[in-house]
């Protein structure tokens, strides 16, 4: 037994303290009690764990010895499977080399190579750590490359940034001010008459418009090359965000997918299996405005300290050779596609085809809740979650990786199937009936104490 599988097998060797403890120390010390909103008390169920020891493949464990078969896996990070070897043995390699310099290290340039070899086509990158750097960091690459000062964002999908460019649009938006807020605008997906309108609302203005290429939908009707075609007749910048969609729709990402030339692209998440990487892909002629062999005002783009740290270059080097040796994304479809009709078969069967959907692709499934009149609910959401957490699933979506093998599909079904038994005896006799704590809130609020059905 490796120290690792120690860990794993004795959460006490950690020298944890009780439940908890633990969860009143952390937002004693921790605003809101850990360092990701989606990871919040607030978002699982009572019964859900508190705080995960250690993962391999599939599964997790939490500090009381409790095993579960994840979906999501952080937050859609962790394609291959958590502690995949052969990302961890490369990033163990790195360990005995240093981690940062007062140069740059090979890894950059090897890095940037295994990237860019995704694409036939000249493109430049530019590393940082997370998702947010990528993309905040297209936008003012735009706003500088195009001399204007406005951003236009799809209000259809839910998160962009975490900077105040795209936080003032939510209700989250204290502390930035009007004047950031009202310098982004806003569009409908597959609705490109709202693209049109904005365009003609803000003619000459617009630096960038970002968009997923697509979330829960697929796009109707050309709509995202007419939409391109309409931020180049503009001089806007096309800017697609790939932080999902890149290395799970296409091992070429989305750009791939539906054959997009956008002029920005910006990639994280599953880059490198869930460790801090992220990358701004880009045309040269734009991109190189960050760099030192031109004459024009120089852009700040993405220099940081850690954005070259070797573990996370090594990580997203290994991930990438993962990706072009092993069928990765042929076996998110194929895995999702079974979990997908096995769910949809257990809905159908108890008659609960108005109450609890599945939506999306395959390889990216989510699930909508919904009560006894037809309408989204976040406590029978919850209810769900929290039968998911008895039969020992941690679900807060259905995203599966490359590592959900049949039997983790196969017992999620079976657990589903129990979870929708519950549900319909709620739907009958009432949620608060079966709920077991409070019921869980979006992320996006204006304030903590909303209360939500």
């Amino acid at each position: 037994m490796n120290d690792n599988e120690h860990l794993c097998r004795d959460p006490n060797a950690l020298g944890l303290r009780p439940v908890d403890v633990l969860r009143q120390q952390a937002h004693r010390l921790i605003p809101g009690g850990a360092h990701t909103y989606a990871k919040g008390d607030d978002q699982f169920p009572a019964n859900a764990p508190a705080f995960i020891v250690s993962g391999c493949g599939c599964r997790v464990e939490d500090t009381e010895g409790r095993s579960f078969i994840e979906y999501g896996m952080g937050l859609r990070a962790v394609t291959l499977g958590h502690a995949f070897p052969a990302v961890t043995e490369a990033v163990a390699r790195t360990l005995h080399l240093g981690c940062n310099f007062s140069r740059p290290s090979i890894w950059e340039v090897s890095c940037a190579e295994q990237v860019l070899s995704l694409w036939n086509e000249p493109l430049m990158v530019k590393f940082g750590k997370n998702g947010s750097d990528a993309t905040s960091a297209a936008v003012r690459l735009a706003r500088a490359y195009t001399g204007r000062d406005l951003i236009a964002c799809c209000s259809d999908q839910p998160f962009y940034s975490v900077d105040d460019w795209f936080i003032g649009l939510t209700p989250m938006n204290a502390g930035i001010p009007p004047a950031i807020r009202n310098l982004t605008k806003t569009f409908r997906y597959n609705d490109i008459a709202s693209v049109e309108s904005l365009f003609q609302t803000h003619s000459g203005e617009i630096a960038a418009l970002i968009m997923e290429a697509s979330t829960y939908s697929e796009p109707q009707d050309d709509f995202l090359n007419r939409v391109a075609d309409l931020c180049h007749r503009a001089g806007t910048l096309f800017i697609l965000d790939e932080m999902i969609t890149g290395f799970r729709w296409h091992l070429g990402g989305a750009r791939a997918e539906y054959n997009l030339q956008p002029d920005l692209a910006t990639y994280g998440k599953a880059l490198g299996n869930g460790f801090s990487v992220s990358a701004l892909v880009g045309r040269p002629e734009i991109m190189r405005l960050g760099g030192l062999e031109h004459h024009e005002p120089r852009v700040f783009l993405m220099s940081y300290t850690h954005g070259a740290e070797l573990c996370g270059l090594a990580a997203a080097h290994a991930t990438v050779a993962a990706y072009k040796t092993l069928p990765v994304i042929d076996t998110m479809y194929r895995q999702g596609q079974r979990l997908k009709e096995g769910i949809e078969k257990i809905v159908q069967d108890r008659g609960l085809q108005s109450h609890f959907q599945i939506m999306g692709r395959p390889c990216n499934l989510v699930f909508a809740a919904y009560d006894a009149r037809g309408q989204r609910s976040q406590a029978f959401r919850t209810l769900f979650l929290q039968e998911l957490v008895r039969g020992g699933v941690l679900g807060p979506s259905f995203v599966v990786s490359y590592s959900h093998d049949n039997d983790a599909v196969d017992h999620t079904i079976a657990v589903v199937g129990r979870a929708l038994d519950v549900y319909g005896n709620a739907l009958r006799d009432g949620v608060d009936r079966y709920l077991e704590g409070p019921v869980s809130k979006p992320v996006f609020r204006r304030f903590n104490h909303e209360e939500f059905s």
